[in-house]
C-alpha cells in the first residue's frame, strides 16, 4: 500500500502542519479503502484559488477547494489527483460555522480527497443532506476527535 500526499502551502501560512494535512488525507482515503495514491494539497490565497476557479470551472471568485482526479487506467492503477484549498474563504467559512480554522482544513481536505475519488453533492442547501456530505462529516469527526486525545 503506498499512499503518497504532498502538501504545499503557496504564498500563505498555515495555521496547521503540513505533515497534519497529509495525516487527514491518507485517513481519508484509508476509509475508502484506497490502497495506493499520489495526492498533491496545496493550499492558497484567494486571488490564487480564484484564477484556478475561473480558468478551469468558468466560475467567478474565490471558492474553499476544488478538486481534479485523473481517470484511472485500470480498477488497481493509483488514485491521482490534486486538491487546492483557498485559506482565506476557509478562514470565512470557519467563522460562519462557528468551528475553528484548523477544524475546517481538516473538512476541505476530506472534501476534496472525495471528490477526487468520484464522490459528489447537489450545489446549494441540499449538498448537506447528501450521502457525500455524510461520509464527509463521519470523518471529520473521527479525524478531529482523534487529534485532540
Amino acid at each position: 500500500m503506498s499512499l503518497a500526499v504532498d502538501v504545499s502551502a503557496d504564498g500563505v501560512r498555515l495555521p496547521i502542519s503540513r505533515a497534519r494535512l497529509a495525516d487527514v488525507a491518507r485517513a481519508a482515503l484509508r476509509a475508502e479503502k484506497v490502497p495506493n495514491a499520489l495526492l498533491s494539497v496545496t493550499v492558497m490565497g484567494d486571488r490564487a484559488i480564484a484564477a484556478l476557479n475561473r480558468r478551469h470551472l468558468g466560475h467567478r471568485g474565490p471558492t474553499d477547494v476544488i478538486s481534479f482526479g485523473l481517470a484511472r487506467a485500470t480498477r488497481t492503477a493509483p488514485v491521482v489527483g490534486d486538491v487546492y484549498i483557498g485559506l482565506d474563504t476557509a478562514r470565512r467559512n470557519a467563522a460562519e460555522a462557528r468551528v475553528t480554522l484548523r477544524e475546517e482544513l481538516v473538512r476541505l481536505v476530506v472534501h476534496g480527497v472525495l471528490h477526487v475519488l468520484g464522490h459528489d453533492h447537489p450545489d446549494g442547501e441540499d449538498r448537506v443532506a447528501s450521502p457525500m456530505w455524510r461520509r464527509q462529516e463521519r470523518l471529520v469527526r473521527r479525524l478531529t476527535t482523534a487529534a485532540r486525545r
